[in-house]
């Protein structure tokens, strides 16, 4: 091995996380074989294209199988989407249209799916663009079957290595053996996509846009990942590796220290104590949760039962997933955040219904959106009610910014349950109903709001957003946006103080809630619970352990 075997690249950590291992490279297969370039005419060719959707529909729903029994309900919807993509009447016609022109149904197909899959890149919006990839993987899976190529074989992986690849599919997400990886370095992908989740459930590095690294990098190079920084050393120096294997030692020491403190309760260095719960958008996430032991669910999001799909869950299907959630946590109190759209967060069947907006994060989203579609919203609360009989449920209204839309939220409700009486199913008739404070308005009148709810809970990042008009996301303004600004701290004193004159307790959801350093102002604040990313529970109740309540750390 020569000195030029040894590189250093950057990338963006995704999964946190020290671990050493060999590479193990997924080349990308999606150039159409040549093989299948002539044209046999258009009988012969939609022929083939359709025996290719039944084999890809049939495979697909063998993979939806496998996820439904190893990993969530959740998993197995994302193969619902791709089974969505091979009906969807706009891709077929586009196929069937460059058939017609005398294209070969794989250069056709191809085509066709490298269309749609720019068109989602293209979209000014994060989550859409990641979709791009379950659009990518319908079509390898059709050209691969178009071809006669056998899937890459992600089950007989060599133990202990570090997978490299451009990009993972959800169908090689499901289909990888996880307990043999040790690291995951990809080309490209987003925070929200299916590998990124999947790894922080199990606990596995991740580094995403390490650019070339599938063509730099070499089947058997040792590679160090570094999931908390996004480095990747290739063939480290003898000093280099040393220093980490001491740190992977150090890590190792460090999640055993944090074990010791799973069952100890919650409270401050003197006596204060603190409820920790956590923050999950799905099952992976709860899982996680619940094997750190979190004291119930603050935040649970339900976008993603309305992603990756073409019209919004039914009542059903929402009540089956609500449902699993409050039954898993056994009685532990579970808040669950009603829809919250719009901003970052566009869902295609809405599209029409919010249309192109100036300033989308202070336009028709949340609870103004829900408070507008009605029918959105009831279905949502009657699976909620319906749901409530299995668990400790609480509910809670999203962007809020006057009384009126936490009064007509909980006018809605009631009908829902009027509703529920009406044809007799049960639910919780005392069911708590709390709000987020994330506007400023919310939180200057937050001795009014108190009184109409059981419970807030502060989201800090849209509330430091709005109070200091900074766009966090924008590099030219986001060292103007600052956690300890007085203005914030002030804000989330007076709502602290108002709930507690009221009688109602306050938790905070936001990233500041993960945060180590900010935990201990949160704390001589007030607040009465803090709920965080799952995986950082462990690493919030030793901070909370080690504080004192009354020690003075805030400037305002």
């Amino acid at each position: 091995m020569g000195v030029r075997d040894i590189m250093l690249m950057k990338g963006i950590p995704a999964s946190e996380g020290i671990e050493l291992g060999k590479a193990y490279v997924l080349q990308e297969e999606t150039d159409v074989d040549s093989g299948f370039q002539e044209y046999n005419g258009k009988h012969y060719e939609l022929e083939r294209f359709f025996k290719a959707i039944d084999e890809a529909k049939k495979q697909i729903r063998e993979l939806k199988k496998k996820a439904q029994e190893e990993l969530s309900e959740k998993d197995a919807m994302i193969f619902e989407a791709h089974l969505l993509i091979l009906d969807d009447p706009e891709f077929l016609k586009m196929v069937e249209r460059k058939i017609d022109e005398g294209k070969n149904v794989s250069v056709a197909v191809k085509e066709s799916i490298r269309f749609f899959e720019e068109m989602l890149l293209g979209l000014n919006d994060e989550y859409m663009k990641e979709r791009a990839v379950d659009v990518k993987d319908v079509g390898i899976r059709l050209i691969r079957i178009l071809s006669g190529k056998s899937e890459p074989d992600l089950w007989n992986i060599p133990e202990d290595c570090v997978l490299v690849a451009k990009d993972l599919t959800p169908s090689q997400t499901a289909k990888m053996r996880k307990e043999r990886i040790k690291a995951i370095v990809l080309e490209k992908g987003g925070k929200t996509s299916h590998a990124v989740i999947i790894a922080r459930s199990f606990g596995i590095p991740l580094i995403l846009g390490v650019k070339e690294a599938t063509r730099m990098i070499k089947n058997g190079d040792l590679l160090i990942v570094d999931g908390n920084i996004g480095l990747v050393h290739v063939n480290p120096e003898k000093s280099v590796l040393e220093n980490y294997r001491e740190r992977i030692i150090d890590q190792y020491k460090e999640r055993m220290e944090l074990r010791d403190i799973l069952h100890l309760e919650t409270r401050t260095s003197d006596g204060r104590r603190i409820k920790l719960f956590a923050n999950i958008g799905n099952l992976e996430e709860l899982d996680i949760a619940l094997k750190n032991n979190a004291e119930g669910i603050g935040l649970m999001r339900t976008e993603i039962l309305f992603m990756n799909r073409e019209k919004p869950p039914s009542e059903e299907e929402q009540f089956k997933f609500y449902r699993t959630v409050l039954e898993r946590m056994r009685g532990k109190p579970v808040i669950i955040r009603t829809l919250d759209v719009g901003g970052d967060k566009i869902i295609p069947y809405l599209y029409a219904e919010i249309g192109k907006e100036e300033n989308p994060f202070l336009g028709y989203r949340s609870i103004r959106l829900c408070l507008n579609r009605k029918d959105i919203f009831k279905t949502q609360l009657r699976a909620l009610l319906r749901a409530s009989i299995y668990g400790n449920l609480k509910i809670m209204f999203p962007m809020i910014s006057c009384e009126e839309e936490v009064l007509k939220a909980k006018t809605i409700l009631e009908e829902c349950k009027e509703e529920l009486r009406k044809e007799g199913i049960s639910f919780d008739r005392n069911v708590k109903v709390g709000i987020m404070v994330e506007t400023p308005a919310a939180a200057l009148i937050s001795d009014i709001l108190a009184k109409e709810v059981d419970f807030f809970s502060i989201g800090t990042n849209d509330l430091i957003q709005y109070t200091l008009a900074v766009d966090r996301t924008n590099e030219s303004v986001s060292y103007l946006y600052n956690p300890s600004h007085p203005a914030i701290l002030r804000l989330i004193k007076m709502t602290i103080e108002n709930a507690h004159k009221n009688g109602i307790e306050v938790g905070v959801c936001g990233e500041v809630a993960s945060d180590e350093n900010f935990v201990p102002k949160l704390i001589k604040l007030g607040v009465d619970e803090l709920s965080v990313n799952p995986s950082k529970i462990l690493v919030i109740k030793k901070k909370v352990l080690q504080t004192k309540s009354n020690e003075d750390i805030i400037n305002m």
